[in-house]
């Protein structure tokens, strides 16, 4: 029982049968959020938005991409990023120039360009990392401002855990309790995947409930089975090209300033957990890389931008499996989905309130290793400027919950409250005296958070 405690690097130990489950265990944490931006682009785009379909298979092929940019070595799922939200509720909304009188279907592809081009951004700072070096650039980047910020990441999506949840308290709840419970007494495989176990347990009880005659605390039905009923077995997803103007480019591309501060504490937190050092080897010019290439092939053919996903993060955490083939298991298993799209339904009507118990444990598991980075690293919280960095660094993250909105020669950017809380901790921590982190002195401290600069070194 002890092996199963510690950390599995390489899961063909466990054998093909295991890895497939756990594969499906991260499917099932990313499913929920990926499939989610869509269904809400939908909704600023009167029902002529992005495709389930096209989504899966670009967060499946993009993630397969960036395991082959990252030489195979993070274990990481690239999903469907939320920063572009407010870019296409924009891009919906523009009724001037060429986009007069044009339908929401038509729009799209133009939301889709800026995307592409906000993608190609990522290469222009994997550039400027290539060139000047890892360190020159982490400098700024002390575990006094990245442990916040990896806390501000699962805690800034605490409340949409909630708001989940909240539809029907009883099946969060069954959720919830069944991770615990499998995560604290479970024995042999299924102490290891605990996030599948809530989900399937919570699902039958959702059927169970339905059939009953129970419905949801709003008066909804548990379980709707539309989709499932009228969607059919094999379709090819509905690709489209995407279409580029200066406009629409203004609005998507600035985004990336965003998304790129989110890609560096997300990989951050990924070294953290597993205690490994992908920001210094594969480097973090080739996440960059793989990350931005994903999301502007994405873009090209109609689908979401993606990015890291906290969600499989915390299954890292709490699985102890950091092998990055069981995260390739499950992009295999987005991509043969987005060719199926009835078991896309049933996958998709899982209810929310389950997604939401689920997420309580994944959410809170990403800032609980934000805490773990702080106080491996013995960050000094008796020293003002310290506490000046963390405290701004939170209430940005957390305050800005609907981020900050600017107009730049007529065009409306919004930057998210993650990006402004790692603005205003990079900047802080380089204008204020006293900084008592030197990077690339300490092997011990940089292994805490991921990026130790001389991979050889050992921890005694």
């Amino acid at each position: 029982m002890k092996q199963q405690q510690e950390a599995i690097r390489d899961a063909r130990v466990l054998g093909v049968p295991k890895m497939l489950i756990l594969g499906l265990q991260h499917m099932f944490a990313m499913f929920g959020a990926t499939i989610l931006v869509p269904i809400l682009v939908n909704n600023y785009f009167e029902g002529e938005g992005l495709s389930i379909q096209v989504t899966l298979i670009c967060a499946g092929l993009g993630t397969l991409f960036f395991h082959l940019c990252a030489k195979l070595k993070v274990p990481a799922f690239l999903g469907s990023s939320f920063a572009f939200l407010g870019g296409f509720q924009t891009v919906a909304q523009l009724d001037t120039g060429i986009f007069a009188g044009m339908t929401m279907g038509e729009k799209l592809p133009y939301a889709c360009g800026g995307i592409v081009v906000a993608g190609a951004l990522y290469l222009v700072l994997a550039l400027v990392i290539k060139l000047i070096g890892v360190k020159k650039v982490m400098k700024f980047l002390p575990p006094v401002v990245t442990g916040p910020m990896i806390i501000c990441i699962g805690l800034s999506l605490a409340p949409s855990a909630v708001s989940n949840a909240s539809t029907n308290w009883l099946l969060a709840i069954i959720a919830l309790g069944t991770i615990i419970i499998f995560n604290i007494w479970g024995k042999g495989m299924f102490k290891i995947i605990p996030i599948l176990m809530g989900v399937v347990i919570s699902y039958v009880a959702a059927v169970i409930f339905y059939a009953l005659g129970m419905t949801n605390a709003d008066g909804s039905a548990i379980l709707n089975f539309a989709g499932v009923q009228s969607a059919s077995w094999v379709g090819l997803p509905p690709f489209q090209l995407c279409k580029f103007d200066l406009t629409a480019i203004l609005v998507m591309a600035p985004i990336a300033l965003a998304t790129m501060m989110e890609h560096i504490g997300d990989i951050s937190a990924i070294s953290a957990t597993t205690g490994e050092n992908f920001i210094e080897d594969p480097g973090l010019h080739r996440t960059l890389i793989g990350d931005g290439v994903a999301t502007s092939l994405a873009a090209l053919v109609g689908g979401p931008a993606n990015t890291t996903y906290g969600e499989n993060t915390g299954v890292l955490e709490l699985s102890k499996v950091y092998d990055p083939r069981v995260i390739r298991l499950a992009a295999i298993y987005a991509v043969i989905l987005s060719f199926i799209p009835k078991m896309a339904e049933v996958i998709g009507s899982i209810p929310s309130a389950i997604i939401g118990g689920v997420s309580f444990m994944l959410y809170g598991m990403i800032s609980a290793i934000g805490v773990r980075n702080v106080v491996e690293n013995k960050v000094d919280f008796t020293k003002s400027r310290n506490l000046i960095i963390a405290a701004v660094i939170l209430v940005c993250g957390l305050g800005f919950s609907d981020g900050l909105t600017f107009t730049i020669a007529g065009t409306s950017i919004t930057l998210t409250g993650l990006a402004i809380a790692a603005l205003a901790g990079i900047i802080l921590n380089a204008i204020l005296p006293g900084n008592d982190y030197e990077f690339g002195a300490s092997p011990e401290k940089d292994e805490n958070q991921g990026v130790n600069m001389k991979p050889n070194f050992k921890e005694k």
